[in-house]
């Protein structure tokens, strides 16, 4: 019998490290915690080893292109295939309320293009029944955008990833030429490098249900509350451990025919097609 496999990016902390200690405890096959520093992911291991958890180790950084791919190609050498993926790996430069272009593209190069990366290079090795959870935030609603033709692109049942593409490229340039309007994005435009990044992340998943769901896979993206982690600066509202409650709920309770859904921390199914809806973050992320 084929072992099953469970992957989640950025758990050496925070939320993805209390989804692996969640995972070890109920998952019934491999599970892997990766980091992109080597030192850092070790350790978490050994922490988890104290309390008889035993995840495996393996460097990964979502943002390297080569790391990904190193990444696929063990899974597919050693597992031949992978039955859980938690896309949690995320940054917030939470100094930057109006980011400079850099700080922008690295925001969003980060929580949105790398899963285009392990979407090319992980998503393949997927088997039948697979369940794929990507981390969003309140900032991945479509409430968080004021743009009249933004909100109409979003509402498109058959949109297209170049056309999310497009959103954050036409979002990046504004901010290098200087033409960023704050009155596009809900709160005033605070961090909109993050829900422009969370919104992509969150319309991808959508698309890519679309695309695998007849290979009877499910792909759902979650906001599992405002987690007491460093991307939180200090702030935060939820414990990891208990944030982690609903990623581990679509991963191994909920039913096979949830698809494509955006589920909020309390596990409620939120329309995120809703753009007056009061779903949009404030204060925190």
């Amino acid at each position: 019998m084929v072992e099953k496999v469970a992957i989640v990016t950025g758990s050496n902390k925070g939320l993805g490290f209390a989804v692996v200690k969640g995972l070890c405890k109920k998952f019934k096959g491999k599970v892997y915690l990766t980091a992109r520093n080597k030192t850092r992911g070790s350790e978490a291991v050994k922490k988890l080893n104290k309390d008889n958890l035993f995840p495996e180790f393996h460097v990964l950084d979502i943002s390297n292109i080569d790391s990904v791919k190193e990444f696929a190609d063990f899974i597919k050498e050693k597992h031949g295939g992978l039955d859980v993926l938690v896309n949690n790996a995320a940054i917030l430069e939470w100094d930057e309320i109006y980011p400079s272009y850099e700080v922008a593209k690295r925001n969003i190069d980060v929580n949105y293009k790398s899963l285009l990366t392990i979407e090319e290079y992980l998503y393949p090795l997927l088997r039948d029944g697979a369940r794929v959870v990507n981390v969003s935030s309140s900032c991945g609603h479509l409430s968080n955008l004021k743009n009249k033709e933004w909100i109409d692109m979003f509402l498109k049942q058959d949109l297209k990833v170049d056309e999310v593409n497009q959103f954050v490229e036409n979002y990046l340039e504004s901010v290098k030429n200087g033409t960023f309007d704050r009155n596009n994005f809900a709160d005033g435009g605070k961090h909109a490098e993050h829900r422009v990044s969370k919104i992509a992340a969150t319309a991808l998943t959508f698309i890519q249900q679309r695309k695998y769901g007849r290979r009877n896979i499910s792909i759902n993206a979650v906001h599992p509350g405002h987690v007491k982690t460093d991307m939180a600066n200090g702030g935060g509202e939820t414990d990891a451990d208990e944030a982690a409650d609903v990623i581990l709920y679509l991963i191994l309770d909920a039913s096979p025919n949830l698809k494509g859904v955006f589920m909020w921390h309390n596990k409620k199914l939120i329309d995120w097609y809703d753009p007056e809806g009061d779903f949009y973050c404030t204060g925190l992320w």
